[in-house]
């Protein structure tokens, strides 16, 4: 799965809050499960593109 795929993915799951795009851990994990992406490249592709890992359960994404 390339970068514009598993990104379609990411943009597709994250929420709208207060006009910011972000992202449940919880749902971070489960796509990285689902689609076999990795945390790694889930939380480059959040931080590259604007989108905040919210209520992050290990702390990875703080």
């Amino acid at each position: 799965m390339n970068v514009d795929e598993y990104g379609k993915i990411i943009e597709e799951s994250s929420i709208d809050k207060d006009g910011r795009k972000m992202l449940l851990c919880a749902k971070a994990f489960e796509l990285s499960e689902k689609f076999g992406i990795s945390l790694k490249d889930i939380g480059q592709y959040c931080s590259d593109n604007g989108i905040r890992i919210s209520m992050c359960q290990l702390g990875c994404f703080e």
